[in-house]
């Protein structure tokens, strides 16, 4: 995902997704996320201090060029909060974040305390692909992967609590064979297909 390896966990590669998480999770297309992260990424700007180091006027001048114009002062203001929280608490280490939380729950209320940017869409983004990387990286499958499940007949229609539906994936992908720290996998493509769903619906009502 946007040549971010996040296989060994390293603090560098967790925190670049971070930011392209909080930058899909604003309602914005996936194409404008994308692109955005990508001048980020050219500018350098790929750490907490060097967020705080680019300041409010550079963080717009990114986001405009990432063509992110709608949210751009909004989002400014919210990196700036946020990572500066990071750094305040953990010195700019998610992985310090991970290690303090004492199990997946608190995971997600630290991440969501770092500042109001980030909700619990964000925070499930972020996780998702630590999944099987961070132990407490436990987030619960959004409606978008629970509808392509359904769709594609890994669920029950009358298995409707997300937890419980957690488990059931989790299960399906073992029986199929696979490492069970590979099942971010399996999700990453239910959000795939849910997303074709959701566009395949836009397309019908129009």
């Amino acid at each position: 995902m946007l040549g971010i390896d996040l296989v060994k966990g390293r603090p560098q590669d967790v925190y670049q997704w971070f930011l392209a998480a909080i930058l899909y999770g604003a309602r914005i297309s996936e194409t404008v996320a994308s692109a955005t992260y990508g001048e980020f990424a050219r500018a350098g700007v790929l750490s907490a201090r060097a967020v705080m180091r680019t300041g409010w006027d550079g963080l717009v001048k990114i986001l405009d060029r990432g063509g992110y114009v709608r949210y751009d002062f909004k989002t400014a203001t919210k990196l700036l909060e946020i990572n500066e929280a990071l750094l305040r608490a953990h010195g700019g280490n998610l992985n310090a974040l991970h290690a303090a939380a004492r199990d997946p729950d608190d995971l997600e209320r630290r991440l969501m305390a770092l500042g109001t940017g980030i909700g619990e869409v964000t925070a499930g983004i972020f996780l998702r692909e630590l999944r099987g990387i961070w132990p407490k990286a436990q987030p619960l499958p959004s409606e978008l992967v629970l509808k392509a499940a359904r769709d594609l007949g890994y669920l029950p229609g009358a298995l409707r609590e997300p937890r419980a539906a957690l488990v059931a994936l989790q299960k399906r992908w073992q029986r199929a064979g696979m490492p069970a720290n590979t099942f971010r996998e399996f999700e990453a493509a239910l959000v795939r297909h849910g997303i074709a769903l959701r566009r395949r619906a836009a397309r019908a009502r129009h």
